[in-house]
């Protein structure tokens, strides 16, 4: 019962970083450094990935039982 709550706070926490991540990543500051440099910010980058490891780690670990 414990890994499935663990899973499931995964899960939330990894959406919360998403959309975090997304909306960083539409920001002023982030559109700027992305027509100077090229690339999107560090910080939006970091949380659109954390943010997708945490929702596919999550979800794997609430849809399947362990024992």
């Amino acid at each position: 019962m414990n890994s499935r709550i663990l899973s499931l706070a995964l899960l939330v926490v990894g959406v919360i970083l998403l959309v975090y991540g997304i909306n960083a990543h539409d920001s002023v500051a982030s559109s700027v450094k992305q027509s100077v440099t090229g690339t999107p910010t560090d910080k939006s980058m970091w949380l659109i990935i954390l943010g997708s490891v945490g929702i596919v780690v999550g979800g794997l670990g609430a849809a399947f039982k362990r024992n």
